[in-house]
């Protein structure tokens, strides 16, 4: 069975030796990983076309998120996670990379009208810490589960013919099949923002690759197509790559819905109609598995998304003006158990514009937060002490250093963790954000890790049950705790 975390209450320990005042605690009550496969119903071709939504109106469009969970698959929850780790690994190790290639932003007026959503779900049993959303693809709509990736921009997913291609759930998209595929023109002013374009010269149609730090690469067909979510809404002429030969890490999803800050992302696309702004609530990557569950994820594009964030802790984006697409936030510190932590540097944590390393950026792709080692390593220390009922495992689990036996314990009071970011936004994390489960006997985990590769990354573990909100046109990000 998979990790039910509750939070309970927040109350007060002994104080520590390391502590001048009592540690803030939130207790748990936590079940291991189950030793027994995970299997969950295949989605029929039917059911994936249906595309559910909360609500939605004139201005918003908004639908369900899922997790791989969503998926058949007979693996154990302890393999699964190995499995996602070592992909997480790979992608915040290719993100770290592309801040070495030098990109130009560009920035379009936005002028909104209407807007839309669309239903999201777990990767999980996959092995994949990603979120996929739910779209319909091309006249009539083929359903598409496209990653949710606000870490790059170019829309793209698989098509058929198929040199080259990875299996995919659910049928891969025909072109011919669509009375809205238009492929877009070598001389084309969208065919010029691709990074690494080019054309058939035969046909005189433009070609895109996009290459991923991981080594993950997909080629095509440049097109426009419409693409529709959430209660019939659609949005036409999107610039998509239709990829015939796509390689690497990718699982299960049938391509990418780019939602970066660059030219030619979603957002970006869209933003002269609906405006800049989105948002995304992902609930636990387990829940999809779990029949008492009642929550969903989603993702809402247009006013809704701004308009949901009542109570929402905002903190101003931040731009490296050396790669466009990354979101990023002045994240100031950390408190554990109450306390403010001691050691972080604002040196480890900022963006440093003339090289474009450094800073801190939201990343829904990526799974584990990844601080700047001597950030991660106060981090770590300050839980640690803070932590005195806890009984520390030798050794660690992947790429966790600090991890937890709590066997036999079913209430267990951990500190509480907070980060703290421009602006006066505190962000208190859940339990369940911070200390999961990780094998069948009882250890636990503190969901973090240091990083030596020049940016830091707020994964999706620690976003899990929240709204975020990135409201482009106001150039702040948004989070409002238990909004899903």
């Amino acid at each position: 069975m998979a990790l039910h975390v509750f939070l309970i209450a927040a109350l007060l320990l002994p104080l520590p030796a390391a502590f001048s005042k009592p540690v803030r605690t939130q207790s748990l009550l936590a079940t291991s990983l189950s030793p027994d496969p995970i299997t969950t119903p295949a989605a029929s071709h039917d059911q994936q076309l249906t595309l559910a939504a909360h609500h939605t109106n004139a201005s918003t469009l908004h639908f369900r998120l899922a997790h791989r969970d969503d998926f058949a698959l007979n693996a154990t929850a302890s393999d699964l996670l190995a499995h996602l780790l070592a992909r997480d690994a790979a992608r915040a190790a290719g993100l770290s990379s592309l801040l070495l290639v030098v990109r130009n932003s560009n920035a379009t007026r936005p002028r909104r009208r209407g807007g839309f959503a669309a239903p999201v779900l777990s990767g999980l049993p996959q092995g994949s810490g990603e979120y996929f959303a739910q779209v319909g693809v091309g006249t009539p709509a083929t359903t598409a589960l496209m990653v949710l990736d606000t870490g790059s921009d170019v829309v793209w997913l698989q098509c058929a013919p198929c040199r080259h291609c990875y299996a995919q759930s659910g049928r891969v998209f025909d072109p011919r099949r669509s009375r809205s595929y238009a492929a877009v023109d070598c001389v084309a002013p969208i065919c010029r923002r691709l990074d690494s374009g080019g054309c058939d010269r035969r046909r005189n149609s433009c070609l895109y690759q996009v290459a991923y730090g991981d080594g993950s690469v997909t080629a095509g067909d440049f097109a426009t197509e419409t693409l529709t979510f959430a209660r019939g809404s659609r949005v036409q002429r999107v610039a998509i790559g239709c990829g015939h030969d796509n390689e690497g890490l990718f699982i299960a999803a049938a391509g990418l819905l780019g939602l970066g800050r660059g030219r030619l992302s979603f957002p970006t696309q869209i933003a002269r109609s609906f405006g800049r702004s989105f948002s995304y609530c992902l609930v636990d990557r387990t829940s999809s598995v779990r029949p008492s569950s009642t929550r969903s994820s989603t993702v809402t594009f247009g006013a809704g998304a701004v308009a949901a964030a009542a109570g929402a802790s905002f903190t101003p984006m931040g731009r490296n003006p050396r790669m466009a697409t990354f979101y990023y936030v002045h994240l100031l510190g950390f408190s554990v158990g109450g306390a403010r932590v001691k050691g972080v540097s604002q040196s480890d944590l900022r963006l440093n514009p003339t090289t474009g390393r450094g800073g801190v950026i939201l990343d829904s792709g990526t799974s584990v937060t990844r601080l700047a080692r001597p950030v991660y390593e106060a981090v770590r220390d300050a839980f640690r002490a803070a932590a005195v009922g806890l009984r520390l495992s030798p050794g660690g689990f992947s790429l966790f250093d600090t991890c937890y036996n709590l066997s036999g314990r079913r209430v267990v009071k951990v500190p509480t963790v907070s980060m703290h970011l421009a602006g006066g936004a505190s962000v208190a994390l859940p339990p369940e954000n911070y200390l999961i489960p990780v094998d069948t006997s009882g250890t636990f985990c503190f969901a973090m890790a240091g990083t030596d590769g020049g940016v830091s990354i707020i994964g999706n573990i620690q976003q899990q049950g929240f709204r975020v909100v990135f409201d482009g046109d106001a150039q702040r990000v948004g989070f409002v705790p238990k909004s899903c």
